[in-house]
């Protein structure tokens, strides 16, 4: 599984900015097919991170959003920077 083709493109909001910050969570969308199990994987292996929990939701546009909050040890914030979110 290559995870570029799971991982579309982070989702850059201000909401979604925030939740870097004060969560640890890290948003972005995703490609329908895959499960949150897939999309842990896929995450873990693109950034050498562990995540804690994956959560998933369709938005109107009919696209997959994952919400991916990290481990504690580990920051969302890092990511973000490494994206240019930040």
């Amino acid at each position: 599984m290559d995870p570029f083709e799971v991982l579309k493109y982070p989702a850059m909001t201000e909401k979604n900015v925030s939740m870097v910050e004060k969560e640890n969570k890290i948003v972005f969308i995703v490609d329908r097919k895959y499960s949150k199990k897939q999309i842990k994987q896929a995450f873990e292996q693109m950034f050498n991170v562990k995540v804690d929990k994956v959560n998933t939701t369709i938005t109107r546009e009919g696209k997959k959003k994952a919400f991916i909050k990290l481990k504690p040890e580990y920051s969302a914030s890092d990511i973000a920077i490494k994206l240019g979110m930040i």
